[in-house]
């Protein structure tokens, strides 16, 4: 017997930056709003923002791997991946628009005003990053000042470096756990720890969901449900839910971080990715940015045990991180485990890549013979419920009434920083649902 039965008009599931927008977008419009989360409220919790209680809030610990050795970070908690994420923003690239009919700058322009989004000033992008923009200026690159979620005002001890890529402890960040607080001020009714397991389906509409709340089965009914749950999260439920071709093939934007020890300060207590510049014939960004200091003795331990021994001098490290627009390639595996084979060109473009970092950190002044590439990471799965292919330009599937609002609904890999792109996504398909 089920232990809870529930209603509303909307189900979102998921609290990411698709999910969050689109619960507080209908709510606000009055429209009675079922948000369903997996992972608990983060945000304010003691062990929130450092390694003990990333542990806890990332899928395995943080050590998910492919079959390939591709390490993927999955968070899970209110606000989805923007609790852990660098708080950098991008507008969608122009092919969206130009390929698959996907225009968002009126929501684009009006995010990027409501919340501030903007580089920080020139005193707070640190000295060390700053000198990385500088030598990566001097070898042709055109470098910019990255925008960001970030508004130091907003808190009295504003502190930024490498651990708040755990999560934001200074409240300076933007987190999309803020618009699921807006959303169940003006209505809607939030529950945590909900494993949606599959949509219901009723005379081939959407009908509502099902799954465990706490461990215990729950159902609940709605007429429209909206799948937000992820780039991995979403096509499993889509997949138990019997949607042909969830999950096959994905983008990862593959990232490497490319280190180098400074004989003065690097950039590991700099803000992350202050500064970034792009390579688009390699389809390559390149920003700042070093990995935490406890978990940074485990990467480079992953790629090579001898480069554990550069772990005391963490802060004379500079770090260029390289975000490869991947090829789509692999699928979800029925074990729940994925495969992301890196396909050759992927895999070209990437070693160029690095033999373009490596020529930074030493024009910064990194010592050549400490220099070294992390191992692979997917940054941002997506590409999995694609455009065009599993849902229409309005996000729907081929199911009426269920929708798809997150990286996973990506026709390929975006190759830059994608939160503001879904929040941009989650605002035009609650203004589509509104007007049905």
């Amino acid at each position: 017997m089920a232990l809870h039965s529930l209603e509303a008009e909307v189900i979102v599931v998921g609290t990411g930056p698709g999910g969050a927008t689109v619960a507080r977008e209908l709510a606000r419009a009055g429209h009675r709003v079922l948000l369903l989360e997996r992972g608990r409220p983060e945000r304010h919790r003691p062990l929130y923002g450092t390694h003990l209680g990333a542990l806890r809030y990332t899928e395995r610990g943080g050590l998910f791997f492919t079959p390939e050795g591709i390490q993927v970070v999955v968070p899970s908690m209110v606000g989805g991946a923007t609790g852990m994420f660098a708080g950098c923003a991008a507008p969608p690239p122009p092919w969206l628009r130009e390929k698959y009919g996907i225009d968002l700058r009126n929501e684009v322009a009006e995010t990027i005003e409501e919340l501030g989004i903007a580089p920080l000033p020139p005193e707070q992008r640190g000295a060390a990053s700053t000198r990385l923009a500088e030598a990566a200026r001097a070898l042709g690159y055109a470098v910019y000042p990255q925008p960001k979620f970030i508004r130091p005002e907003r808190s009295p001890r504003f502190r930024c470096g490498a651990h708040c890529l755990l999560g934001c402890r200074c409240g300076a960040k933007w987190s999309a756990a803020e618009f699921v607080e807006e959303a169940v001020q003006a209505g809607a009714l939030l529950f945590t720890q909900a494993h949606v397991e599959q949509v219901r389906i009723e005379d081939g509409r959407a009908a509502g969901v099902i799954g465990r709340l706490a461990g215990r089965p729950f159902v609940a009914r709605a007429e429209r449900v909206v799948l937000a749950a992820g780039g991995l999260g979403t096509p499993r439920i889509l997949q138990a839910s019997g949607l042909r071709g969830a999950g096959e093939r994905m983008a990862m934007d593959l990232t490497v971080i490319v280190y180098g020890i400074a004989g003065e300060a690097g950039n590991a207590q700099d803000p992350p990715m202050t500064w970034s510049w792009e390579d688009p014939e390699l389809g390559v960004m390149f920003s700042t940015l070093v990995d935490p200091w406890l978990l940074y003795p485990v990467i480079a331990g992953m790629r090579d045990l001898r480069y554990v021994l550069s772990w005391p001098r963490w802060r004379h490290l500079l770090g260029v991180m390289i975000k490869l627009k991947d090829n789509l390639s692999g699928r979800l595996l029925p074990d729940g485990k994925l495969s992301k084979p890196l396909l050759p060109e992927d895999r070209d473009r990437l070693q160029e890549a690095e033999r373009v970092a490596r020529r930074i950190l030493r024009e910064a002044g990194a010592k050549p013979d400490s220099i070294f590439s992390s191992p692979l990471r997917g940054t941002h799965p997506s590409a999995t419920v694609r455009i065009g292919e599993l849902v229409g330009t309005d996000l729907q599937t081929e199911i009426p009434g269920l929708y798809v609002c997150d990286a996973s609904v990506f026709p390929e890999a975006l190759g830059r920083p994608t939160v503001l792109t879904i929040i941009a996504l989650g605002k035009r398909l609650a203004r589509q649902m509104l007007r049905v």
